[in-house]
């Protein structure tokens, strides 16, 4: 059931319970992720944002990186509990969108506008984060739940390496996805009033 903008951005939550099944096709995933990508906006235009979309075994693969990298680091007796985490909330699911920030176009608008250096790295998280709930947004729409994780830095050449990604690449965050299997606990909202102002 596709729903509206709006209606979609009601229903976003954190899904850490999902499917490795998806009620749209692949190709449908990869156009949503490529319209997200031509049409979220930027600062300067820079357009500095790179995903990775990464599906099947490779969606696997990402999550098996996450397990070793954090099994070298958590006492053997509390690992069990993290890998539990890992396999039933983020492997389970159809795939992971991870999304960067090539830092090579940050450095170069921060070396051709000198004035405002210190900000493009604040811009290029923006820009970021603009893509991260596009594409959020659109995966709810089509029936897919989704939650946004943050296993870097500690997995990032490793995640450079395997995909043979620039290291010009900094990797922002990981967000797997699939069918939704359980609901997502409650939310608490705070007084709207309270965080918003209009003045007519």
């Amino acid at each position: 059931m596709k729903r509206t903008f709006e209606e979609a951005l009601e229903h976003r939550r954190s899904y850490y319970s999902i499917g490795s099944s998806s009620p749209v096709s692949d190709e449908e995933l990869i156009r949503v992720v490529r319209q997200a990508v031509k049409h979220v906006p930027s600062a300067f235009n820079s357009q500095s944002t790179r995903i990775v979309l990464l599906l099947g075994d490779e969606h696997q693969k990402l999550w098996e990186i996450v397990k070793d990298t954090l099994k070298a680091r958590i006492p053997a007796e509390a690992f069990a509990k993290t890998e539990a985490k890992i396999d039933g909330c983020f492997a389970s699911g159809h795939g992971t969108v991870l999304y960067f920030e090539d830092m090579s176009v940050v450095r170069g608008l921060q070396d051709a506008f000198p004035s405002y250096k210190d900000n493009f790295p604040t811009w290029a998280q923006h820009t970021s984060a603009m893509h991260q709930f596009a594409i959020w947004a659109m995966l709810e729409e089509r029936g897919l739940g989704a939650s946004l994780q943050h296993y870097n830095p500690l997995i990032d050449e490793d995640v450079r390496r395997t995909w043979e990604l620039p290291e010009d690449w900094m990797l922002i965050a990981e967000m797997p996805f699939g069918v939704p299997t359980g609901e997502p606990g409650d939310k608490d909202f705070g007084d709207v009033d309270k965080r918003m102002k209009v003045f007519r």
